[in-house]
């Protein structure tokens, strides 16, 4: 009996180091994963928040893109676009990857707003 117990411990031996060396990389994978994807939640939180700000600027009448830049991320485009008595702001930012060989991310926030009555015309 005891024979027999050793001999099966020293064939598991150096079993958990080669499954460590086969986990640990897909481990960390999905570290890098999860945290892209909440540096890209945020990043379009952020996206939202400024497009909303520009497109309720150009409803007042004031400029929109000075509004959108003060939430806007860093490298953010925003565009305003004025039809009829709707303006409407979008704002795309690139999102940092961790990790050089990560395909490059882009996100965006739209907000729509109507022209306010009695302001002055639209300044995009």
């Amino acid at each position: 009996m005891w024979r027999r117990w050793r001999s099966r411990v020293a064939c598991d031996r150096g079993s958990f180091t080669a499954e460590l060396a086969a986990g640990l990389p897909a481990l960390m994978l999905l570290l890098v994963a999860g945290l892209t994807a909440v540096n890209a939640v945020g990043t379009r939180i952020a996206c939202v928040d400024a497009a909303r700000e520009a497109a309720l600027a150009v409803a007042r009448g004031e400029p929109g893109t000075v509004a959108a830049t003060r939430y806007a991320p860093d490298g953010a485009e925003v565009a305003v676009t004025v039809t009829g008595d709707r303006v409407t702001a979008t704002v795309r930012a690139p999102v940092r990857t961790f990790g050089a060989r990560l395909p490059r991310l882009v996100v965006s926030g739209e907000a729509v707003a109507a022209v306010e009555p009695g302001a002055p015309g639209p300044v995009s």
